[in-house]
């Protein structure tokens, strides 16, 4: 199948395909505002790229790649200006009514995940996303091996900070 390269395909793919930069730039910007900007950036990134997408790797592939490139490169940015400037620390989350255990506990699970380095935030972030560990590999430039050791190694180290958070 070929891929028009045009501006109302490429609004398709996105709108098609928008849970990737959204759970990417979640993954990564904690602050809404920051997010926006972040979800801009990967956008504008994706039409820059859009003309040369390779059809031979699976579009989501291609997305997640840039998505994650860019959302590194942001995180970076993000990091030296937060040491530059002081921060407020975070507020008490309100939680609506209803299950708050659960949402304290995804709430918590997002915390740990921001904690992650870099390369150990994307490989969990694809795996809860539920891509094959071949997937998160090629989008990574990982071997199979290599992703199964880190994906054990991250939920175990989740496994710990739940624990010793209860």
């Amino acid at each position: 199948m070929t891929l028009p390269r045009d501006p109302q395909s490429f609004l398709q793919v996105i709108e098609k395909n928008k849970g990737i930069i959204y759970k990417v730039a979640n993954g990564y910007c904690k602050d809404p505002e920051n997010r926006k900007d972040l979800i801009q950036e990967i956008t504008l990134q994706l039409w820059h790229s859009f003309d040369r997408y390779n059809e031979q790797y699976k579009l989501s592939t291609w997305m997640y790649r840039i998505a994650l490139n860019v959302s590194i490169s942001f995180y970076r940015k993000e990091s030296r200006r937060t040491e530059i400037s002081q921060t407020m620390p975070d507020g008490i989350i309100n939680f609506p009514d209803g299950d708050t255990d659960e949402l304290a506990e995804v709430a918590q699970l997002h915390q740990f995940i921001r904690e992650l380095k870099e390369m150990d935030k994307a490989v969990i972030l694809l795996y809860l996303d539920e891509n094959s560990h071949q997937e998160i590999g090629d989008i990574l430039g990982l071997s199979v091996t290599n992703v199964s050791t880190k994906i054990g190694r991250i939920k175990e180290m989740l496994r710990v900070k739940f624990s010793t958070q209860n």
